[in-house]
C-alpha cells in the first residue's frame, strides 16, 4: 500500500509506502534440563510491552534474517546459537501493539546454554520448562504452542 502527499518545497508527490517492518525471533530449545525436561529460553522485556518473549528483534538494513536471529540472541541472551530450522512466519497485523510487523521465526540451540544472561532490553534471561511457560507478550504464545506441536510431533509425542 502506498500513500502520497505534496512536497512543502515544490508541491510535487511525495510517495511512501506503508509496509510491515520484518523481524526476527528464535525459539532457542534447550534439551532436557536440571528435571530432564526440553525448555526454551524466554526475555522478560524492559520496554513496553512488557512481559515474557522469545528473544528476537528488528531486521537492520543490510543483514539478512539469520544474521539478524543470531545477531539478536547474542544481545539480548549472550547466547551464540545455531539456528535449526524455520518455525515459521507470523504476520497477523495485531502481533504487534506498536506497529505492524512480521517476524520470521526460527528455531535454534545455544553452542553454550552457560553463557545464558540478560542483556540489551531485556530485564531477565531464563529457561523455562515447555509444559510451564508464563503468559507472554506479542503472539509468543501462538509461536510457542506451535513449536510445542511440532517437537511433540518430532519425538513421538514426548515433550
Amino acid at each position: 500500500m502506498q500513500a502520497s502527499k505534496p512536497c512543502p518545497h515544490c508541491g510535487k508527490d511525495i510517495v511512501s509506502y506503508c509496509n510491515p517492518t520484518p523481524t526476527v525471533d528464535v525459539v532457542i530449545l534447550v534439551p532436557g534440563g536440571a528435571d530432564g525436561e526440553d525448555g526454551v529460553v524466554l526475555i522478560e522485556r524492559l520496554n513496553p510491552p512488557h512481559g515474557w518473549a522469545l528473544p528476537g528483534g528488528f531486521v537492520d538494513e543490510g543483514e539478512t534474517c539469520e544474521q539478524a536471529a543470531v545477531r539478536e540472541m547474542r544481545e539480548e541472551t549472550g547466547l551464540d546459537v545455531i539456528l535449526t530450522g524455520l518455525l515459521g512466519v507470523y504476520s497477523d497485523p495485531a502481533r504487534d501493539p506498536r506497529q505492524h510487523t512480521m517476524s520470521v521465526v526460527y528455531t535454534g540451540m545455544a553452542r553454550d546454554i552457560s553463557a545464558l544472561r540478560a542483556g540489551d532490553d531485556a530485564g531477565k534471561a531464563k529457561i523455562f520448562p515447555l509444559n510451564l511457560c508464563p503468559e507472554t507478550a506479542f503472539d509468543h504464545g501462538l509461536i510457542l504452542a506451535d513449536f510445542l506441536a511440532r517437537h511433540k510431533r518430532l519425538n513421538g509425542g514426548v515433550s
